[in-house]
Protein backbone atom coordinates (compact mmCIF):
# COMPACT_ATOMS: atom_id res chain seq x y z
CA UNK A 1 0.00 0.00 0.00
CA UNK A 2 2.74 2.46 1.21
CA UNK A 3 4.40 1.58 -2.32
CA UNK A 4 1.04 2.27 -3.89
CA UNK A 5 0.53 5.46 -2.28
CA UNK A 6 4.53 6.87 -3.13
CA UNK A 7 3.74 5.91 -6.65
CA UNK A 8 0.62 8.16 -6.82
CA UNK A 9 2.54 11.04 -5.33
CA UNK A 10 4.94 10.82 -7.82
CA UNK A 11 2.91 10.20 -10.52
CA UNK A 12 0.94 13.83 -9.81
CA UNK A 13 4.25 15.11 -9.73
CA UNK A 14 5.71 14.14 -13.17
CA UNK A 15 1.79 14.97 -14.51
CA UNK A 16 1.88 18.60 -13.41
CA UNK A 17 5.96 19.21 -13.94
CA UNK A 18 6.15 17.53 -17.36
CA UNK A 19 3.12 19.56 -18.53
CA UNK A 20 4.68 22.57 -17.17
CA UNK A 21 8.01 21.91 -18.98
CA UNK A 22 6.32 20.71 -22.17
CA UNK A 23 3.95 23.67 -22.13
CA UNK A 24 6.84 26.48 -23.74
CA UNK A 25 8.12 23.35 -26.19
CA UNK A 26 4.35 23.25 -27.77
CA UNK A 27 3.84 27.05 -27.72
CA UNK A 28 7.41 28.02 -29.66
CA UNK A 29 5.95 24.81 -32.34
CA UNK A 30 2.64 26.47 -32.30
CA UNK A 31 3.72 30.13 -33.24
CA UNK A 32 6.38 28.41 -35.71
CA UNK A 33 3.86 26.69 -37.74
CA UNK A 34 1.14 28.92 -37.33
CA UNK A 35 3.10 32.20 -38.21
CA UNK A 36 1.28 34.34 -40.10
CA UNK A 37 -1.55 33.82 -37.97
CA UNK A 38 -0.27 34.26 -34.66
CA UNK A 39 -4.10 35.02 -33.12
CA UNK A 40 -4.78 31.41 -34.04
CA UNK A 41 -1.53 30.71 -32.43
CA UNK A 42 -2.35 32.17 -29.79
CA UNK A 43 -6.29 30.72 -28.66
CA UNK A 44 -4.50 27.55 -29.02
CA UNK A 45 -1.91 28.20 -26.63
CA UNK A 46 -4.34 30.00 -24.18
CA UNK A 47 -6.56 26.87 -24.30
CA UNK A 48 -3.46 24.36 -23.88
CA UNK A 49 -3.07 26.89 -20.46
CA UNK A 50 -6.36 26.44 -19.51
CA UNK A 51 -6.03 22.41 -19.51
CA UNK A 52 -2.36 22.97 -18.08
CA UNK A 53 -4.17 24.89 -14.92
CA UNK A 54 -6.50 22.76 -14.66
CA UNK A 55 -4.18 19.45 -15.01
CA UNK A 56 -2.23 21.04 -11.99
CA UNK A 57 -5.08 21.36 -9.82
CA UNK A 58 -6.11 18.47 -9.59
CA UNK A 59 -2.52 17.36 -9.37
CA UNK A 60 -1.86 19.68 -6.49
CA UNK A 61 -4.53 18.24 -4.53
CA UNK A 62 -3.74 14.93 -4.87
CA UNK A 63 -0.33 15.70 -3.80
CA UNK A 64 -1.22 17.87 -0.71
CA UNK A 65 -3.83 14.65 0.26
CA UNK A 66 -0.99 11.71 0.08
CA UNK A 67 1.38 14.56 1.82
CA UNK A 68 -1.23 15.24 4.54
CA UNK A 69 -1.98 11.30 4.83
CA UNK A 70 1.60 10.25 4.18
CA UNK A 71 2.95 10.64 8.42
CA UNK A 72 -0.53 8.47 9.58
CA UNK A 73 0.08 6.01 7.22
CA UNK A 74 4.08 6.07 8.02
CA UNK A 75 5.47 6.76 4.72
CA UNK A 76 7.30 10.00 5.53
CA UNK A 77 7.58 11.79 9.26
CA UNK A 78 5.61 14.85 9.25
CA UNK A 79 8.24 17.28 9.73
CA UNK A 80 9.36 16.09 6.30
CA UNK A 81 6.15 16.09 4.27
CA UNK A 82 5.70 19.56 5.55
CA UNK A 83 8.03 21.46 3.49
CA UNK A 84 6.90 20.02 0.12
CA UNK A 85 2.99 20.64 1.65
CA UNK A 86 4.39 24.01 1.69
CA UNK A 87 5.90 24.68 -2.05
CA UNK A 88 2.54 22.68 -3.34
CA UNK A 89 0.61 25.89 -1.47
CA UNK A 90 2.29 28.30 -3.77
CA UNK A 91 2.48 26.42 -6.87
CA UNK A 92 -1.32 26.36 -6.19
CA UNK A 93 -1.26 30.00 -5.13
CA UNK A 94 0.48 30.96 -8.95
CA UNK A 95 -1.43 28.97 -10.72
CA UNK A 96 -4.88 30.34 -9.54
CA UNK A 97 -3.49 33.51 -10.00
CA UNK A 98 -2.59 32.66 -13.45
CA UNK A 99 -5.87 31.12 -14.77
CA UNK A 100 -7.93 33.70 -12.40
CA UNK A 101 -6.14 36.95 -12.24
CA UNK A 102 -3.09 37.00 -15.48
CA UNK A 103 -5.33 34.88 -18.00
CA UNK A 104 -8.81 36.94 -17.35
CA UNK A 105 -7.08 40.45 -17.86
CA UNK A 106 -5.51 38.87 -21.01
CA UNK A 107 -8.58 38.07 -22.77
CA UNK A 108 -10.20 41.22 -21.53
CA UNK A 109 -7.46 43.40 -23.00
CA UNK A 110 -8.02 41.09 -26.41
CA UNK A 111 -11.29 41.56 -26.33
CA UNK A 112 -10.68 45.38 -26.21
CA UNK A 113 -8.58 45.22 -28.90
CA UNK A 114 -10.70 44.48 -31.24
CA UNK A 115 -10.98 40.85 -30.57
CA UNK A 116 -6.96 40.16 -32.37
CA UNK A 117 -3.92 41.36 -30.10
CA UNK A 118 -1.53 40.90 -32.93
CA UNK A 119 -3.24 43.25 -35.52
CA UNK A 120 -3.88 46.04 -32.74
CA UNK A 121 -1.55 49.04 -32.49
CA UNK A 122 2.18 48.19 -30.73
CA UNK A 123 1.43 51.71 -28.93
CA UNK A 124 -1.98 51.08 -27.99
CA UNK A 125 -1.72 51.38 -23.82
CA UNK A 126 -4.04 47.97 -24.14
CA UNK A 127 -1.80 46.08 -26.22
CA UNK A 128 1.19 47.04 -23.97
CA UNK A 129 -0.48 45.89 -20.90
CA UNK A 130 -1.31 42.50 -22.92
CA UNK A 131 1.80 41.84 -23.32
CA UNK A 132 3.16 42.95 -19.93
CA UNK A 133 0.63 40.18 -18.96
CA UNK A 134 1.68 37.90 -21.32
CA UNK A 135 5.34 38.00 -19.47
CA UNK A 136 4.03 38.09 -15.84
CA UNK A 137 2.51 34.87 -17.10
CA UNK A 138 5.66 33.39 -18.63
CA UNK A 139 7.23 34.20 -15.40
CA UNK A 140 4.52 32.91 -13.39
CA UNK A 141 5.00 29.23 -14.87
CA UNK A 142 8.64 29.43 -14.94
CA UNK A 143 8.20 30.06 -10.60
CA UNK A 144 5.44 27.07 -10.84
CA UNK A 145 8.50 24.63 -12.67
CA UNK A 146 11.13 25.45 -10.26
CA UNK A 147 8.56 25.32 -7.15
CA UNK A 148 8.33 22.10 -8.96
CA UNK A 149 11.73 21.11 -9.23
CA UNK A 150 12.41 22.17 -5.51
CA UNK A 151 8.92 19.95 -3.98
CA UNK A 152 10.15 16.64 -6.26
CA UNK A 153 13.73 17.29 -4.12
CA UNK A 154 11.74 17.64 -0.25
CA UNK A 155 10.17 14.96 -1.44
CA UNK A 156 12.91 12.63 -2.19
CA UNK A 157 14.50 14.19 0.34
CA UNK A 158 11.48 12.50 2.98
CA UNK A 159 12.22 9.29 1.26
CA UNK A 160 15.69 9.22 2.92
CA UNK A 161 14.68 10.57 6.17
CA UNK A 162 11.23 8.04 5.99
CA UNK A 163 9.90 6.76 9.17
Amino acid sequence: MKTLLRTLLYLALIVWLGAETFLPVVAAITFTVLHPDTHAAGTIVGELLRILHGTGFVAGLVILALLALAPAWEIYKPHAALAPMVLVVLMLACTAYSQFGIIRAMERDRVAAGGAIDTADASNPVTIHFNKLHNRSEHVEMVILLLGIATVALVARAEVTRA
